[in-house]
C-alpha cells in the first residue's frame, strides 16, 4: 500500500532512505568521509521534517506488517515541473516491482498536481539505475561534477 506519510512517520522514512542509499554508496565507494552531503549520510529527521512542513508531497510504501519499505517525495518546481527525490526501496524488498509501483504512483500524483514534466538527479555512474529510469520514458539531459561528490551527478527528465 502506498500513502502519504504522517509527521510521526518521518524517523522511519529517514531510516529507509539511509539504508536504501547505503547499498548504492557501498557499490560506488561513496563514504561519509568523501561525500558527507550524499543522501545516505545527509538525510536527517530535521531535514525531512522541514520538507514535510514546506508542503512537499511525501509517500511511503507499506508492507503487510505496516512497516515502511519504500519512499519517495516530489518537489514542485516552476514551469509545471516537479523533481522526484529519494525514490528508494529497502534492499531486502527490491526486484519485486515496488520501485515500479512507487514510480507510477509518482507519475499519477505529479500529473494530478499539475506537473507536466518530472526531473530526477542520479549518480551518473549507476548505469543500471539510469537504464531503469530510461525504461519508463526518462531521457538523459546532462551531467554535472560537484567538488563535494566523488561521482558525477546525472540528470534526466520525463514529459508527463
Amino acid at each position: 500500500m502506498i500513502r502519504q506519510i504522517k509527521k510521526e512517520e518521518i524517523p522511519e522514512c529517514v531510516n529507509v532512505i539511509k539504508d536504501s542509499f547505503l547499498t548504492v554508496a557501498s557499490e560506488f565507494g561513496i563514504t561519509q568521509e568523501n561525500a558527507p552531503r550524499y543522501v545516505a549520510f545527509a538525510t536527517t529527521d530535521e531535514r525531512l521534517l522541514w520538507q514535510f512542513n514546506e508542503g512537499r508531497s511525501m509517500f511511503a510504501y507499506f508492507n503487510n506488517d505496516k512497516k515502511i519499505i519504500g519512499y519517495y517525495s516530489l518537489e514542485k518546481q516552476g514551469n509545471s515541473e516537479c523533481e522526484l527525490n529519494n525514490l528508494c526501496v529497502l534492499n531486502d524488498f527490491r526486484h519485486k516491482g515496488i520501485g515500479k509501483e512507487l514510480l507510477h504512483h509518482a507519475f499519477i500524483h505529479a500529473k494530478d498536481s499539475g506537473c507536466k514534466q518530472m526531473n530526477i538527479g542520479i549518480t551518473e555512474e549507476n548505469v543500471k539505475l539510469k537504464n531503469w529510469y530510461a525504461s519508463f520514458g526518462f531521457i538523459h539531459i546532462g551531467i554535472k561534477k560537484f567538488d563535494f561528490f566523488p561521482f558525477t551527478s546525472g540528470y534526466m527528465k520525463k514529459e508527463l
